[in-house]
């Protein structure tokens, strides 16, 4: 036996598929919020401006729909301004924090319990024509969601070395797409546009109610399981010595006070992550509409869509670590967002059918959109799978939590910026078309400043081990 190799390195596959349940209930949210919010807001501010539904303004007005937007936008916006706040005040608060059930858990817990209790209000309040309480209910659940979000995305660093972070960061990353998946199979059964074309006297609020009781009931169940099955600090005396293995193999060293090259490497890579969540966060936050207002299909498509990129996804998630493995984390993300900046270019050519399949008079679904979608979908997942975990081996173990708050801080500002930005282009050129081209340079740029800016990362320094000898048998 050779006592010169290199040292291996096993990730529980089990272990991290457990700390994934977070995540599982934080996509599973955010899916029935993106989906279901923005259309609710620009309803509910048709009435408010012009006096009528949304639906009753297509059949009219539709170019009114889009002076709608702007405010669409500030709402949306507002609750990411107010998560912007929170999520590195939460992160350095877990940091510190010492209690029977570990540093992130009681974050956790509190953040999802508060969140799954005034989730249903939202679509109540909006039934009952209350913007007051709907948008109070927004804030709340986005608010407490960054309690939760913050440690429970740290969790994961915390117990897995530096060098697999990418490889746990996929399986992370696939629950948490299992959970978008609950709430997209709703979405396809419970139809909002069903919903939102119907007169006032014919719309059932169990339509619009069920998907977000479910997410609710969900959400806890996660965090439940979470809490039973992933002892923290157990965990995190059992993984002591493998945690200083895994800093003294990572492909990056972490010298106190950072390196002024690390820290240009860490300002590149959060530029470059802000730029493309603004171009994904606004195809994410309008997509709704742009299906409904704008190709005048039903809002099921927009599901099937979640359903394919979801699965392009999964494919991008499971393969991303090994293809880092071979080419680096840069060229990895960099490959990533050239794919998705091919697909927006398609979409920019993508336009109404005009042929009538709906109940309602829809159109017929652009079958192309499915196609960009599963493109966007296998190049996003390059993108997100291999940025965290660059993120936070820029730091030592004991500065997760804040180099986390980092990360999300870059993409939850992007998120309060581009809405309204979006919203403003909407105004101001009258034209739906103008989300693809807007998502389309800002993605071009993100590519360009991450290519040019970040140097390449491998995790070469460690012998990880692959297929069945990879999976820890505790």
């Amino acid at each position: 036996m050779n006592e010169n190799r290199t040292p291996e390195l096993k990730l529980n596959y089990k272990r991290t598929a457990l700390i994934g349940f977070a995540f599982f209930g934080i996509l599973l949210l955010w899916q029935v919020y993106d989906s279901w919010c923005p259309t609710f807001l620009t309803d509910i501010f048709a009435r408010r401006m012009y006096g009528i539904s949304s639906a009753e303004l297509k059949a009219g007005d539709p170019s009114k729909i889009l002076n709608v937007q702007w405010i669409v936008g500030i709402i949306m916006a507002c609750d990411n301004l107010a998560a912007l706040i929170l999520l590195p005040i939460f992160g350095s608060l877990s940091d510190r924090t010492v209690t029977p059930i570990g540093k992130r858990m009681p974050y956790i817990l509190a953040g999802t319990m508060v969140a799954a209790i005034a989730f249903p209000f939202i679509p109540l309040f909006f039934h009952n024509n209350n913007i007051v309480g709907m948008v109070i209910m927004m804030a709340v659940v986005l608010m407490f969601m960054m309690m939760y979000r913050n440690p429970a995305v740290a969790l994961m660093p915390d117990i897995t070395p530096k060098p697999l972070r990418a490889k746990a960061n996929g399986i992370i990353n696939i629950m948490g797409y299992l959970g978008g998946a609950f709430a997209t199979v709703l979405g396809i059964f419970l139809k909002l546009s069903d919903y939102i074309n119907a007169a006032d006297a014919a719309r059932k609020i169990w339509t619009i109610e069920i998907p977000f009781i479910v997410a609710s009931v969900l959400m806890v169940i996660s965090a439940l399981v979470l809490f039973l099955t992933v002892k923290e600090n157990k965990l995190a005396e059992e993984m002591k010595e493998e945690m200083e293995l895994g800093e003294r193999l990572a492909a990056v060293e972490t010298p106190k006070p950072m390196s002024k090259a690390n820290k240009s490497m860490l300002l590149a890579i959060l530029a470059a992550e802000f730029l493309w969540f603004m171009a994904d966060n606004a195809i994410g936050t309008y997509i709704g509409n742009y299906t409904i207002y704008y190709l005048n299909s039903v809002s099921s498509a927009t599901m099937f869509l979640t359903i394919i990129g979801g699965v392009a996804s999964v494919v991008g998630f499971a393969t991303a670590g090994s293809i880092a493995d071979k080419i680096g984390r840069k060229w990895t993300i960099s490959t990533g967002l050239s794919i998705t900046v091919v697909a927006l270019i398609v979409m920019c050519f993508v336009a109404p059918t005009g042929t009538v399949t709906g109940a309602h008079g829809e159109f017929a679904f652009p079958v192309l959109l499915y196609g960009v979608w599963a493109i966007k979908g296998f190049g996003m997942a390059l993108v997100h799978n291999c940025s965290f975990p660059m993120v936070v081996e820029l730091c030592s173990s004991k500065k997760i939590g804040k180099f986390t708050g980092y990360y999300y801080t870059a993409s939850m500002s992007a998120q309060t910026v581009t809405p309204v930005l979006l919203g403003l282009v909407f105004n101001m050129t009258g034209a739906w078309r103008a989300l693809p081209v807007y998502s389309t340079v800002l993605m071009i740029l993100s590519c360009a400043v991450f290519t040019l800016l970040v140097k390449n990362i491998r995790a070469a320094k460690v012998a990880n081990v692959k297929g069945l000898e990879a999976i820890d048998g505790d």
